[in-house]
């Protein structure tokens, strides 16, 4: 396993540090009242904050409602050396994964994010051209977006009520998050409605089985990603390793009876490694097994492309989204986006082309050998 960098393990422990302070504010302060989708009575009332293709290929989750932004790409296109030379295809290049918590109006920890932050940083994605793909499309390297484009990978940890719910005429609520980003999508065209969320055992603060199965059918059926975050959100790193697999396996369990399992994707509660770090790849409890392709962190910088030589399914980076003052001056995602706008030779550049890895010829000997002979170079 490639090991980090010293600075890429300092600011990777301060951001853990950072988040789990959050946390556990969040933990002790009164909860937030968010809009959570009353799926029974067809109406969204005011509760306390609390299947997907087997294929994974990006737009093939039809949206079922015509008046919602769709998540199809268009078609792809062959790409040849001149081709990916003009629309400077880096297919080694840096993918920002965004961390986000709560969206709520009034924030009571560092990590929370109103809906008007979240939106202003979609729309800044939008104008910088890049393209959402969820994190099991990401992790199977099937971004399949158009040449030119940039992939950005929004993901949404525990499944909290802010995230997702429903009006009275079947729509998604305005300021949740995936309200925000359909908004967003509509205003910009291109920019495709998908995210990852990674939930707990209350999806979406949601107690009835069969409410929180309408939830994730209408997100799977819109190309929306559900996956594993634990069943109670524990400190993995103080936990026997059967207690681990009890934590994974449980939510795997309810998962699948939701009918959006098996996860191909794992978010650690706060973004920390159990000291059996191959526990949280695969394994089995009370018959119920899990495999992962990919095992992501809390922070604090781009992951490297997944066709890479330096890219480590087992320990993928994000960024926390936020501004840039104090702890996050140089590791949240206002720092980071602006260092890759000013850094446009290391960020992802797509070829159009999901049949080939377009990269400059100095990039090269960047890629895995498993990926070389799927290789343009120009």
């Amino acid at each position: 396993m490639r090991s980090l960098t010293p600075f890429a393990q300092v600011i990777m422990l301060v951001n853990v540090l950072v988040v789990a302070v959050a946390v556990v504010a969040l933990l002790v302060l009164p909860p937030a009242t968010t809009p959570v989708a009353d799926w029974t009575r067809g109406r969204a009332t005011d509760s306390p904050s609390a299947a997907p293709d087997p294929s994974g290929s990006p737009g093939s989750a039809e949206s079922a409602d015509p008046a919602l932004p769709s998540v199809e790409l268009p078609p792809p296109v062959p790409a040849t050396p001149e081709f990916a030379r003009q629309v400077g295809a880096n297919e080694a290049g840096m993918v920002p994964v965004l961390m986000y918590h709560r969206i709520v109006a009034k924030r009571a920890a560092s990590i929370d994010r109103t809906p008007a932050q979240l939106r202003k940083e979609l729309e800044r994605l939008a104008e910088d051209d890049y393209v959402p793909v969820t994190a099991r499309e990401f992790v199977t390297g099937r971004m399949d977006i158009p040449a030119g484009k940039h992939p950005v990978v929004l993901t949404f940890d525990d499944g909290h009520s802010s995230h997702f719910a429903l009006d009275d005429s079947g729509a998604p609520v305005k300021d949740t998050a995936v309200g925000v980003i359909y908004d967003v999508a509509r205003r910009y065209p291109g920019f495709r409605p998908v995210a990852t969320f990674w939930v707990n055992r209350e999806p979406f603060g949601l107690r009835a089985e069969k409410d929180q199965k309408r939830a994730v059918d209408w997100l799977a059926s819109h190309g929306f990603e559900v996956a594993n975050h634990t069943w109670r959100h524990p400190y993995l790193p103080a936990m026997p390793k059967k207690k681990v697999a009890e934590q994974l396996a449980r939510t795997e369990r309810l998962l699948g009876r939701l009918g959006v399992g098996p996860s191909e994707t794992l978010a650690l509660p706060y973004g920390a490694m159990p000291r059996k770090r191959s526990i949280v790849q695969a394994g089995k409890w009370d018959g119920v097994t899990y495999r992962f392709k990919g095992v992501f962190l809390a922070g604090a910088q781009p992951s490297e492309s997944p066709f890479t030589k330096g890219y480590d399914w087992r320990a993928i980076q994000r960024i926390q989204s936020n501004g840039k003052k104090g702890e996050c001056r140089r590791w949240c995602s206002q720092y980071w986006l602006e260092w890759l706008r000013d850094h446009p030779d290391r960020r992802y550049t797509a070829d159009g082309d999901p049949a080939h890895i377009s990269v400059p010829k100095g990039l090269r000997g960047k890629i895995s050998s498993r990926n070389r002979g799927r290789v343009i170079v120009y």
